[in-house]
C-alpha cells in the first residue's frame, strides 16, 4: 500500500489540533452558539498562552491584544468582520486561525479575484443534472457561503475588494437578512446560529472595486497595522520561517538572528522612507516590502544555505532575494536600491559582508 504523502500546508485546525483540543478541555467559559471555544479561549489560541496543565499555546499573531479581542467580539455578534490592511499584515493568516478556533474548520473559502463569479458567493448548478432532471436541490451546487449558512459555520472571503462590485453586493442580503433565496426552486436557505463571514481586503486596493456603502455597513472593520517595532517583526519572521522550514522538511540551518534582523531592518527602512535611528531619509521603492516578503527571503536563503552553502545562513544567501523583492521596476527601483546601499548600508558598522553581497547580487 502506497503511503499517503505528507500535506505541504495543513489547514490551521489540522496543524494545531492538539492546542485546540487542550484549549477546549480547559475552557469553562460561555461559548456563543455554534462555537467550539469561548471568545476568551479563541483569543488565547491566537495570541498564545500557557494553560494551567502546562500546555504551551503558540502565538499565531503578534500584535495588539485589543485588535484580536475586537475581531473575536465582532464574530460573536451578527456583524461580519472585515480585516483591512496593507499586504503582509497577516490578514489571511488571522482569518484562517479565527475560523479554525471558532468553527473548527477554515476551509469554507471564497478566493476573490477579478474573475470571481456570483456563483462563488451564492450557488451554482450541476448542468448535466440540470439538463437531465430539471431544477432540483440535487442539481444545486452550494457555495462555501451557502454551506456555512446551512451548517452554522464561518465562511471566509479573501481579497473582497478584488471581486467585481455586482458580485460583492450579493453579500448584502446574506448579511442583512441572514437568508439566501433560491428563486429557481422557490426556497431559501436561512442562516443557522453560528454563521458569520470573515472577509479580508488590501487597503492599497481600494481603487480596484470599492465596497458600496450598503455593504460596508454590514461589516465591522478591523485594521491590521504593520508590526510596530523591529523586534515584533523579527519575532514574526523567525516564527514563520521555523514553521515553514518544518513543513518543507528543509535541512536544519542554525537560525541567524543577525541576517533576519538585517533583512527586517532593510525592509522597514525602505518601507517607511527613513532609517531606524531617524537620521536619514531614504526613497521608497514601488513594492510593498511586507513582512510576508521578508519571510520568503529568509526561507529561500535557508534553502540556499542548506543545499548549496555550508549550512550557515550568510549574507550571500539572502542578498539575491532582497534585491528581487526591492527592485520590482528595474529602472526606478534600481536607482532607489543602489542609493540605499551606498548611503546607508555601506556606512553601517559590521555590515561590510552584507553590503558586498547585495552589491554583487545587484549586478
Amino acid at each position: 500500500m502506497t503511503a499517503t504523502p505528507a500535506v505541504l500546508r495543513p489547514h490551521a485546525e489540522q496543524a494545531y489540533a492538539e492546542e485546540l483540543a487542550a484549549l477546549a478541555k480547559a475552557d469553562d467559559r460561555p461559548r456563543p452558539p455554534g462555537w467550539k471555544l469561548s471568545p476568551w479561549a479563541v483569543t488565547q489560541y491566537v495570541l498564545g498562552a500557557t494553560l494551567d496543565d502546562g500546555t504551551e499555546i503558540t502565538p499565531k499573531y503578534v500584535g495588539a491584544r485589543r485588535i484580536v479581542e475586537v475581531a473575536v467580539a465582532t464574530l460573536a455578534t451578527d456583524r461580519a468582520l472585515l480585516l483591512l490592511g496593507v499586504p503582509g499584515t497577516a490578514k489571511t493568516w488571522l482569518s484562517e486561525h479565527l475560523a479554525a478556533a471558532i468553527a473548527g474548520d477554515s476551509t469554507l473559502l471564497v478566493q476573490g479575484t477579478a474573475g470571481t463569479a456570483e456563483e462563488a458567493v451564492r450557488y451554482g448548478w450541476n448542468y448535466a443534472r440540470l439538463l437531465a432532471e430539471g431544477p432540483s436541490e440535487k442539481a444545486l451546487v452550494p457555495s462555501p457561503v451557502m454551506t456555512a449558512m446551512a451548517e452554522g459555520r464561518l465562511a471566509r472571503v479573501e481579497e473582497l475588494t478584488r471581486i467585481p462590485s455586482d458580485v460583492q453586493d450579493a453579500l448584502i442580503t446574506i448579511l442583512s437578512e441572514k437568508t439566501l433565496p433560491v428563486p429557481e426552486l422557490g426556497i431559501e436557505v436561512q442562516a443557522q446560529r453560528g454563521f458569520n463571514i470573515i472577509a479580508t481586503a488590501n487597503d492599497r486596493d481600494r481603487g480596484v472595486n470599492d465596497l458600496s456603502s450598503a455593504l460596508r455597513r454590514r461589516f465591522n472593520t478591523v485594521v491590521l497595522p504593520v508590526p510596530q517595532t523591529a523586534d515584533d517583526e523579527v519575532e514574526i519572521v523567525t516564527r514563520r520561517v521555523a514553521q515553514l522550514g518544518r513543513n518543507l522538511d528543509l535541512p536544519e540551518v542554525p537560525a541567524s538572528l543577525t541576517e533576519i534582523r538585517r533583512v527586517v531592518t532593510v525592509f522597514r527602512e525602505l518601507r517607511n522612507g527613513i532609517t531606524e535611528d531617524g537620521r536619514t531619509k531614504v526613497k521608497s521603492p514601488s513594492g510593498t516590502l511586507s513582512t510576508a516578503e521578508a519571510i520568503s527571503v529568509i526561507t529561500n536563503g535557508i534553502a540556499l544555505a542548506a543545499h548549496f552553502g555550508d549550512g550557515v545562513l550568510r549574507p550571500t544567501d539572502v542578498a539575491a532575494g532582497i534585491s528581487g523583492a526591492v527592485v520590482q521596476d528595474p529602472v526606478s527601483d534600481g536607482v532607489v536600491w543602489r542609493e540605499y546601499l551606498e548611503t546607508v548600508v555601506r556606512e553601517r558598522e559590521d555590515w561590510d559582508d552584507f553590503y558586498a553581497a547585495c552589491r554583487e547580487a545587484s549586478h
